[in-house]
């Protein structure tokens, strides 16, 4: 990889800002070193641990690498058999603690990173003894041997005796007039008195100091010296001790020098790998497709060291139908923005790291990059623009090849135009038939002509809005910008008659040329507007379809709750109608009444029957589709359904003036529509032969009573099988004779045996038409509904 080009594109920026976020020294460091590399497989391997850290990252959040310091030395030492300081069994400690916290954060995933967390091993054992032992680098904990512990506390003692005896002399009337301070110092670890030095000889024992100025000197009492001695014994004990405490811990660790230097080597790289990731999410990117065609096509890419609130993402693409491209526009339109842009994140993907550009970006895998930006000019060497610019041109054309990517910034420019467009020509030319893919920028018109009419070379304009003199710094592909010198230079104050001097001695082909790009950009422009007008009308009529449909579904809901409730109410009026005409029998069996006084009760029954069938027909769901019939077929006797109620009954009186029909349903009567009715052709009714005429005498009344006296519903539960049998029997009969079209068996559910019983019998009643089980709000399988022939 070219070096050179890796500055020239702001690499090392890049790098910088990965490294900061890494934690431990070793993974930076590889992050400083991280190059570029220009195998297919390594990058695409790269590039997947960083998108599996991605996802870890976002799955569970960041883990901290922190604490994961260089053991190699420690390592080496133990293997020779040597004891490590507190310093060096800490960093162990630290390390093996980041290892347990990191195995234990991801461990549960499974990507092309699971070897590494499986890898890691925390020896907690050893972590736990060297954090029981190891207080802080300046400390052993008491607890790290019963003979440490025994050691300080005799120094402890002694410090004491010490503090007491000299504590004695302090209140001593005799040594208190000599003292200079009347306090306890120390002085080389040894406990002494300040004392006058006019007072020396009246205090016994060792100097061991004096003040600056001579008048203190700082005396051991010969009284506490035997108690120094046995301190200072009291803390070689100590020392010897904790070296011995030391000495166990590094022989435990030297058990597991691999596992050690596997766990700083797999943490660091993770440590590497999540930076990685890290700043991917940071910067908002995505993996690149990478490929050996030399393709590449960017979506919205964004320069990463540009303010991310002010960029502006490009779509820019070359490779596949030509790999040499002119970009064109005003100075700071942003033409060497896209320069940068593609060799930087061709740069980045190749070292392993997500690209700041949306999804299914693709970029190719070049085994160099070549980048000639900026003003390079030399005074050392005594190089103008031009010539340094050139040198870089000679030594690119040298070392490039069909698998390089070229990037040119105002190619042929700091010389004569004439010569320098030709010259910038006839090198695209030499580049693009050597198949190598070219990116390059340009003022000049001559070089937009060669795009234009060369196969394999396209142009590209930065876009600029002449009006408020603004680049736009989209980049537009297919399209050869303008220079916009005059445009700018007039808005700027530049007068008419210069302008127009200028534009004088410009050649006319020059002239038709920029006229030409003119008239294209006004073109594009139109397009582009009309294109977005179509988009707005598209998003309207989708806005406007949901919101149909959203009303659609809402109408939709409201008609099911309606229909659901008039259900509801329809059936709650059928049960008071059956309930209140269920007592009224009752009542009439129980009193006796006369006849007349019976009639007197059903007429109150069909008037509340009648209300309630006005209400019903007004909520009960669609009746079924007839034929509609004229009033003049109804006649006395005539057989009918009442559509409304599912029922069977017969005209009992011609039709009223008002067009009601009077229909006698069993011992029910009611008066209706006839487009509630529907005349049935055909019936047969299996008691008119045994009808007996109004006014007849035993027969009838027998019917009359009974009719009045049967129930629409049997009652069998607690009986048991042969007890309902029986009552049941009885009960059809009676209720077949009367003529009630359906009965309701209440058996209960329970064990299902009186159930099973009563379907057993009913299958064998020859003038049944047909039995179910109740459905929800009937009784649900507790009830059995009985239909009659």
């Amino acid at each position: 990889m070219n070096y050179k080009s890796l500055t020239t594109l702001e690499y090392d920026k890049i790098i910088d800002r990965l490294v900061s976020f890494a934690a431990s020294d070793k993974a930076k460091e590889r992050l400083k070193k991280l190059v570029p590399m220009t195998d297919i497989h390594d990058i695409n391997a790269a590039l997947s641990e960083t998108s599996d850290a991605l996802s870890r990252v976002y799955a569970k959040g960041a883990v901290s690498f922190g604490g994961v310091h260089d053991i190699g030395a420690s390592v080496k030492r133990l293997e020779i058999g040597s004891s490590l300081n507190t310093v060096e069994l800490l960093h162990i400690s630290s390390l093996l603690t980041a290892a347990a916290r990191v195995k234990n954060y991801y461990e549960d995933t499974t990507d092309s990173l699971t070897g590494y967390f499986h890898a890691l091993e925390p020896l907690t054992p050893l972590n736990t003894e060297i954090k029981r032992c190891i207080v802080s680098e300046d400390e052993i904990s008491d607890d790290a041997s019963a003979n440490l512990r025994s050691i300080r506390r005799q120094k402890v003692l002694a410090a004491e005796r010490i503090h007491t005896e000299l504590n004695k002399m302090l209140n001593s009337s005799s040594v208190r007039n000599c003292l200079q301070d009347f306090v306890i110092t120390s002085r080389s670890g040894r406990y002494c008195l300040p004392v006058k030095a006019e007072y020396k000889s009246q205090v016994p024992g060792m100097v061991h100091d004096q003040s600056a100025t001579g008048s203190t000197l700082f005396i051991e009492p010969a009284a506490v010296v035997k108690l120094n001695n046995d301190i200072r014994e009291l803390e070689l004990k100590e020392q010897a001790e904790i070296e011995a405490i030391l000495a166990e811990l590094s022989a435990k660790a030297s058990e597991f020098t691999d596992e050690l230097l596997t766990d700083f080597q797999v943490l660091t790289t993770l440590d590497f790998i999540f930076a990685k990731a890290q700043m991917s999410k940071q910067y908002k990117c995505s993996c690149p497709v990478m490929n050996t065609n030399n393709y590449i096509n960017i979506k919205k890419g964004r320069h990463p060291l540009i303010d991310p609130h002010k960029v502006v993402p490009i779509d820019i693409y070359l490779g596949k139908n030509f790999n040499l491209l002119i970009i064109t526009g005003p100075n700071t339109g942003g033409k060497t923005v896209s320069l940068k842009t593609v060799g930087l994140l061709t740069l980045m993907a190749q070292s392993g790291l997500h690209i700041p550009a949306l999804d299914h970006s693709e970029l190719a895998v070049f085994d160099n990059v070549f980048a000639d930006i900026g003003d390079e000019q030399s005074i050392e060497q005594s190089l103008s623009t031009f010539s340094s610019h050139m040198t870089n041109t000679v030594s690119i054309l040298k070392e490039a090849d069909a698998h390089s990517l070229i990037l040119f910034d105002e190619i042929g420019a700091g010389t004569d135009p004439t010569e320098g467009a030709a010259l910038a020509i006839s090198i695209l030319n030499d580049l693009h038939k050597r198949g190598i893919t070219t990116m390059a920028t340009t003022h000049y018109s001559e070089i937009k002509v060669y795009a234009l009419t060369t196969d394999g070379v396209e142009n590209a304009c930065c876009e600029f809005d002449v009006e408020s003199l603004r680049p736009t710094y989209r980049l537009l592909i297919g399209i050869p910008g303008k220079s916009n010198a005059f445009a700018i230079s007039k808005k700027l104050g530049l007068p008419d008659y210069i302008i127009k001097d200028a534009s004088a001695r410009m050649d006319a082909d020059d002239v038709q040329f920029e006229d030409l790009l003119s008239d294209l950009e006004h073109s594009r422009i139109t397009i582009e507007k009309e294109r977005a007008e179509i988009n707005a009308y598209k998003q309207e009529i989708q806005q406007l379809k949901d919101e149909l449909k959203t009303k659609s579904d809402r109408l939709d809901e409201r008609r099911d709750k309606i229909l659901r409730k008039a259900n509801e109410e329809a059936a709650a009026i059928l049960k008071d109608a059956k309930e209140y005409a269920d007592q009224t029998i009752k009542t009439m069996n129980k009193h006796g009444m006369t006849v007349k006084e019976l009639e007197k009760q059903r007429s109150a029954i069909r008037d509340k029957m009648n209300k309630r069938q006005e209400k019903l027909s007004v909520q009960a769901a669609k009746p079924k589709a007839h034929k509609a019939h004229d009033i003049s077929e109804f006649k006395v006797g005539t057989h009918v359904r009442v559509l409304s109620m599912n029922l069977i009954g017969t005209v009992t009186a011609p039709p009223s003036p008002k067009g009601e029909i009077t229909v006698q349903m069993g011992s029910l009567s009611t008066k209706t529509k006839i487009n509630n009715l529907e005349i049935l052709v055909g019936y047969k009714d299996p008691e008119e032969a045994k009808k007996a005429p109004k006014g007849a005498g035993g027969s009838g009344k027998i019917k009359m009573s009974k009719a009045a006296s049967i129930s629409h519903e049997i009652n069998l539960l607690g009986l048991t099988v042969d007890e309902a049998v029986a009552k049941l029997d009885k009960y059809l009969d009676d209720a077949y004779i009367s003529r009630i079209p359906q009965v309701r068996i209440v058996h209960g559910k329970g064990t299902g045996a009186l159930r099973n019983g009563v379907t057993a019998y009913l299958r064998g009643v020859p003038y049944i038409k047909s039995f179910r089980l109740g459905e929800i709000g009937e009784g649900d399988t507790g009830v059995t509904i009985v239909d009659f022939k």
